[in-house]
C-alpha cells in the first residue's frame, strides 16, 4: 500500500516538471534590451491612446483641436512680422479701407467747401493764392517787379495785369495774412450775397480803378488791403447802427472799418499804415454815394451791371426775377372784358 501511495506521488512531481518545462520552453527567452524596447512601444501605445482619447472629447465638445494647421512653428522673425493689410480672399482690411475712406471724405469735403463758395469770391481767393505762390518763389524784389502796380509800364508797357495782382497780393504768408485773407472772404461773400455775383464784379471793378489811381499817387505798390476796408465800408453803410463784436468791444457797425485802422496802427507802430485803410474807406464811400445817396436824392443809378452780364453771371433766375419784376411794376389800364361791349 505504501509502495503504491510513493508510486502515485512520484508520477504526480513528475507530470508538473513536465508542464513547467514545456511552459517555460514556449516562452523564448528575452534579452535586457529587447526587454527596453518592449517596454517603450508598450509606454508610446499608451501615450498614442491617450492622446486619441483627448481629441475625441475635444471633437465631441466642439473646442478647438490640438492639432496645429499648417506645418510651420512660429519663430522670432515670424512673428516680428507686421500683419498684412490684406485678407485670405486679396481684399484689405476693413481698418485699412476706413483709413483710406476718411482721407477721402477729408479731401471731398474741402473740395466741396470750396465749390460752396460763391462764384467770384471763390475766383477773388485762388488769385490772392496763386499771387502769393508766385511771390514766394520769385523773392521780394522780383515780385515787387512784377506784381507791384507801377502806372508806366501799366499805361505804356501794356503790362495790364499789374493793377489786378497789386489787388491780389497780401505779402508773405503769415497770422496777418491768414486774417486778410479770412475779411476778404467774410466780407466778399456777404456782398456777392446781398448784390449778386453782376452787381459785385461792377463793385470790385470800381475798386480796382479808383484805387490804382489812388495809389498810384500815393506811391502804394499793393493796395489788396485797401479792398477790403473797401468792402466793409460798403457793408457797415448798410446797417450803421446793427451791434457788432469786435475784439472785446461792442461796437455800432460802422466804426467797424476805423477799428480795423486803429489795430493795423498799433501793429505796425507806425501812422502810415492807415493809409491803405483810408484809401479803402474813401473808395468805398464813393461807390455807396453813387448807389445808394444818390439816387434818393433824385439822381440816376448809372452803377447797374448790364443786362447780358446779369443773364450770364447769374443764370435764367435771375432774368426771371428782372421780368417779374418789370410786370408788377405796370400800370394796369382800365380795360375791357371780352364779349363786353
Amino acid at each position: 500500500m505504501k509502495n503504491q501511495v510513493s508510486v502515485c506521488s512520484v508520477m504526480a512531481v513528475a507530470a508538473a516538471v513536465s508542464c513547467i518545462d514545456t511552459s517555460a520552453a514556449r516562452q523564448p527567452i528575452m534579452l535586457p534590451s529587447q526587454r527596453t524596447a518592449a517596454f517603450i512601444n508598450k509606454r508610446s501605445t499608451q501615450q498614442q491612446q491617450q492622446q486619441s482619447n483627448i481629441e475625441n472629447a475635444l471633437n465631441v465638445r466642439g473646442g478647438a483641436s490640438k492639432k496645429k494647421r499648417g506645418g510651420r512653428t512660429a519663430s522670432l522673425y515670424s512673428t516680428s512680422k507686421k500683419p498684412s493689410q490684406k485678407t485670405a480672399t486679396g481684399k484689405k482690411k476693413v481698418q485699412a479701407a476706413a483709413k483710406e475712406a476718411e482721407k477721402k471724405s477729408a479731401v471731398s469735403d474741402t473740395l466741396t467747401k470750396y465749390k460752396a463758395i460763391l462764384p467770384l469770391t471763390r475766383i477773388y481767393i485762388t488769385l490772392v493764392g496763386a499771387v502769393t505762390l508766385v511771390g514766394l518763389l520769385l523773392g521780394d524784389e522780383l515780385s515787387q517787379g512784377l506784381l507791384a502796380l507801377d502806372p508806366i509800364r501799366t499805361m505804356y508797357g501794356l503790362e495790364l495785369w499789374r493793377p489786378f495782382t497789386a489787388a491780389c497780393f497780401l505779402g508773405p504768408p503769415s497770422i496777418g495774412w491768414l486774417m486778410s485773407a479770412y475779411y476778404l472772404f467774410e466780407y466778399g461773400s456777404s456782398l456777392e450775397r446781398a448784390f449778386g455775383t453782376a452787381q459785385h464784379l461792377l463793385f470790385l471793378l470800381i475798386q480796382i480803378g479808383f484805387l490804382s489811381v489812388c495809389s498810384a499817387f500815393f506811391g502804394q505798390p499793393f493796395f489788396a488791403q485797401s479792398v477790403i476796408t473797401s468792402m466793409l465800408h460798403v457793408l457797415s453803410r448798410s446797417m450803421p447802427n446793427q451791434k457788432v463784436k469786435w475784439l472785446i468791444f461792442t461796437v455800432p457797425y460802422w466804426t467797424l472799418p476805423y477799428g480795423l485802422m486803429a489795430s493795423d496802427v498799433l501793429q505796425a507802430g507806425n501812422a502810415g499804415a492807415a493809409l491803405p485803410h483810408v484809401l479803402g474807406i474813401l473808395s468805398g464811400h464813393v461807390y455807396y454815394f453813387h448807389k445808394n445817396v444818390w439816387p434818393k436824392l433824385g439822381g440816376e443809378d448809372w452803377l447797374v451791371p448790364p443786362q447780358f452780364l446779369v443773364n450770364k453771371l447769374e443764370g435764367r433766375s435771375a432774368a426771371k426775377d428782372s421780368i417779374s419784376n418789370a410786370l408788377k411794376s405796370r400800370k394796369k389800364g382800365a380795360g375791357r372784358k371780352l364779349g363786353s361791349k
